[in-house]
């Protein structure tokens, strides 16, 4: 487990580029999430909106921090105000309305058309807050696959990527994580930020939509695109890649190297290093496709030479030549990788004792670094100071932070 980096010296906050901006999240579970805390890392107010159980991974342990808090929610969920509002409640209904009606942002991924009856739906809100962005997220879009329900498994199996995924004989199998869930939440985090550039310039406000299966068929990119521009069904390949060869993990005389030769040039220093430079003189291996064609004839040359040496030997050896290599690390073993290489991949959320680790946004700002001043709230943790500044001013009033 990781202990909390040291607290950072105490400066004046900076500038962020979202600043002011607030959003109304009816969002769970991954993708809405995802989105929204990324946005809130960029300065953003994000207004959590809760029902009295809870986002769906406040349960989805274990794992679990020190204190019982799930960490896949504390993944997605930091920088962020949590207020309970039940739609069954007219009350809690009326909250919810006046939000999305002060909210520069809103976002949600119920079913579609499932928020219409509450009157939070795009065209509801809009006639309250003409220029909102509203940026709704599902499982197969709106028309034909609008019932049927969103989940990134099913996703990763209708979409394809199942199918691509496992030994070669072997059965199908899913991603390491929810791939599409994070592929739509960053897509929709780049619609918002393009919808609030629109609006500057015009003061219109839209809908965006997205969904796992379009972000699918999207981050498949070379897969799905050879099946729509050469009429090629892709299939399983273990870790071999259709295109290219060697790109993949190779045995050593203790394991596994990922070896990358992406190119002539890197075959030929891999050659070099392996004490085999012939063979980047082949015509059988000279080019890429011929590397590729015959995988089977030149796969025994370099592991014949590979298991000479220790993987940490060629790693070595390799990276000092300029061929793109590495080990097939665990979790832990990449975290403490990442901290090696000077990216500091984890940092402090919160202040004083409400302080808990979390992963660093991968973006580094030059003026306008990212924030991790909430860690992750509990649930309801900020009702009472949300319905305070709902009540504090009509619905006309200019939009700001709560």
């Amino acid at each position: 487990m990781i202990s909390l980096p040291e607290p950072a010296v105490t400066t004046a906050p900076a500038a962020r580029p979202l600043d002011g901006v607030v959003i109304a999240d009816f969002s769970r579970v991954l993708a809405g999430p995802y989105a929204t805390m990324l946005l809130a890392d960029m300065g953003a107010e994000v207004i959590k909106v809760e029902s009295p159980a809870g986002d769906d991974t406040r349960s989805w342990v274990p794992p679990v921090r020190p204190d019982g808090v799930s960490t896949y929610y504390a993944a997605i969920n930091r920088n962020k105000k949590s207020v309970v509002l039940d739609f069954g409640d007219a009350g809690d209904l009326a909250a919810a309305r006046a939000l999305a009606a002060r909210a520069d942002v809103v976002i949600e991924n119920f079913k579609p058309g499932g928020l219409k009856r509450f009157g939070l739906d795009y065209a509801s809100v809009k006639e309250r807050n003409e220029s909102v962005v509203y940026c709704s997220i599902s499982g197969f879009g709106t028309a034909e696959g609008a019932a049927l329900p969103g989940y990134d498994l099913i996703v990763q199996a209708m979409s394809g990527l199942m199918s691509l995924t496992g030994d070669a004989d072997g059965s199908p199998y899913r991603a390491g994580i929810s791939v599409f869930d994070v592929m739509a939440g960053l897509h929709s985090t780049i619609g918002i930020l393009a919808a609030l550039r629109h609006r500057e310039r015009t003061g219109e406000g839209q809908q965006i939509q997205t969904s796992l299966m379009a972000s699918a068929m999207s981050g498949l990119v070379n897969q799905t695109s050879a099946y729509v521009a050469g009429g090629v069904v892709p299939h399983r390949m273990g870790n071999a890649h259709p295109s290219l060869f060697p790109y993949e993990p190779l045995p050593t005389a203790d394991g596994e190297l990922i070896i990358a030769a992406g190119n002539n040039a890197q075959f030929r220093k891999l050659c070099t290093v392996l004490g085999t430079p012939e063979l980047a003189d082949d015509p059988r291996f000279a080019e890429n496709a011929h590397r590729t064609e015959r995988r089977e004839e030149l796969r025994p040359l370099i592991v014949e030479r590979l298991k000479t040496r220790p993987a940490g030997y060629w790693f070595d050896k390799l990276n000092e030549a300029g061929v793109p290599n590495g080990p097939i690390n665990t979790i832990e073993q990449g975290v403490e990788y990442a901290q090696k290489l000077g990216l500091e991949p984890v940092v402090r959320v919160g202040a004083g004792d409400h302080a808990v680790p979390g992963v660093r946004n991968p973006i580094t700002f030059s003026a306008t670094p990212p924030r991790y001043d909430l860690a992750p709230p509990l649930l309801g943790e900020h009702s009472d100071e949300v319905r305070a500044w709902l009540a504090a001013a009509p619905q006309s009033t200019t939009k700001g932070e709560a």
